[in-house]
C-alpha cells in the first residue's frame, strides 16, 4: 500500500513539474538568464561589438570613486521614493476606507479612481506635460485664479520632484484596490462588536480595522518600494534627467548609459547597484514586519 501511494506521489509530482515547464523554462530564458548575463557584463568593457573584455571589479571601482552622476542617482531616486512612498501610502488608504462605504454609484467611483492605474507611462507623461507647463499649463491657469505666479514646475530644480511626486499620486488607484480588498476581508462581526461596546469610529479604526490592515499595508510597502525606485519612463519623457540632474533616476542612468553612450558593461554595474539596494531595503522591510504586522492566524 505504501509503495502504491508512493508511486502515486511521484507521478503526480512529475506531472506537476511537466505542467510548470513553460514557466520554469521562461524564467530561466528570459530572467535568471538574463540576470547572470547582467551581473558578467558587469565586470567587463562592453560596446555592443565583438566580445566583452573582463575587467573584474573596475566597473564598480570607478562608479564608487570618480563617477560624478551615480551621486546624482541616487539624490534624486531617493527623494522621489521618500516623497512619494508615503504619501501614497496614506493617500490609498484614505480613497480605499471611502470606497468602502455602501452607496449608490460606488463601483462606478471605484472604476474612476482605478483607471489612471492602468494608463500607460508615455501616455500618463504626455498628459503631465501638458499639465505643467509653464506657459499654457492647467495648473499654473489654476494657480493664477488665486493670484500665484507662474511656476517653472519642470525646469525649477526646486519644483520638480514635486512635480514627479505628483504625478506618481495620480495613480494611486493601484494602492488604494489593493487596499479595499484587504478592508472587504475584515470580518464585520469585529467592528459590530466593538460598536456594541461603545467604540467610536477613531477606536475602531485604530484598534480594529488598521491591526488587521497591516498585511497589507506591508505589500504595499514592499511592492510600492520596488516600482518607485525603478522609474523611468517619466523622467526620459519630461525631463531627461533634468533640470541640474535633480530626475536623473536610476532607471534612467542605466538606460542612457547603456544606449546612448553604449557602455554596456558599466550600465549593468549600475543595475546591480540598483538590484542590491532594493534587496537590502525589502530585506529591511521584511525583517521589521514581525514588530508591526498582525497576522489574525496566528497565535
Amino acid at each position: 500500500m505504501a509503495t502504491h501511494v508512493s508511486k502515486m506521489a511521484r507521478r503526480e509530482a512529475f506531472e506537476g513539474y511537466l505542467f510548470i515547464l513553460p514557466w520554469i523554462l521562461g524564467y530561466i530564458l528570459f530572467r535568471f538568464g538574463p540576470l547572470l548575463a547582467s551581473l558578467y557584463l558587469s565586470l567587463t568593457n562592453y560596446d555592443g561589438s565583438g566580445l566583452p573584455k573582463f575587467v573584474g571589479f573596475e566597473n564598480y571601482q570607478y562608479l564608487f570613486t570618480q563617477d560624478p552622476r551615480i551621486i546624482d542617482s541616487i539624490r534624486a531616486t531617493f527623494q522621489f521614493v521618500g516623497g512619494f512612498l508615503p504619501l501614497s501610502l496614506v493617500i490609498g488608504l484614505t480613497i480605499a476606507i471611502l470606497m468602502n462605504q455602501k452607496v449608490r454609484g460606488i463601483l462606478t467611483f471605484r472604476g474612476i479612481y482605478y483607471l489612471p492605474a492602468v494608463t500607460t507611462g508615455v501616455a500618463v507623461s504626455l498628459l503631465w506635460l501638458f499639465v505643467f507647463n509653464k506657459q499654457f499649463g492647467v495648473l499654473n491657469a489654476i494657480l493664477s485664479w488665486f493670484g500665484i505666479a507662474k511656476i517653472g514646475w519642470l525646469v525649477d530644480q526646486n519644483w520638480v520632484m514635486v512635480s514627479f511626486i505628483l504625478m506618481a499620486l495620480w495613480g494611486v488607484g493601484g494602492t488604494m484596490i489593493v487596499y479595499l480588498a484587504g478592508l472587504q476581508a475584515i470580518p464585520t462581526e469585529l467592528t459590530e462588536s466593538a460598536t456594541i461596546d461603545g467604540a467610536n469610529t477613531i477606536q475602531r479604526f485604530f484598534h480594529i480595522t488598521l491591526p488587521l490592515l497591516t498585511p497589507t499595508i506591508l505589500f504595499n510597502l514592499v511592492t510600492g518600494l520596488i516600482g518607485a525606485f525603478q522609474t523611468f519612463e517619466t523622467s526620459y519623457i519630461m525631463t531627461s534627467g533634468g533640470p541640474n540632474y535633480r530626475t536623473f533616476f536610476f532607471g534612467l542612468n542605466i538606460y542612457l548609459t547603456s544606449f546612448r553612450s553604449l557602455q554596456f558593461g558599466y550600465a549593468s554595474t549600475i543595475a546591480w547597484i540598483l538590484f542590491i539596494l532594493i534587496a537590502s531595503l525589502t530585506l529591511f522591510v521584511m525583517s521589521t514586519s514581525r514588530r508591526w504586522v498582525y497576522y489574525a492566524g496566528e497565535k
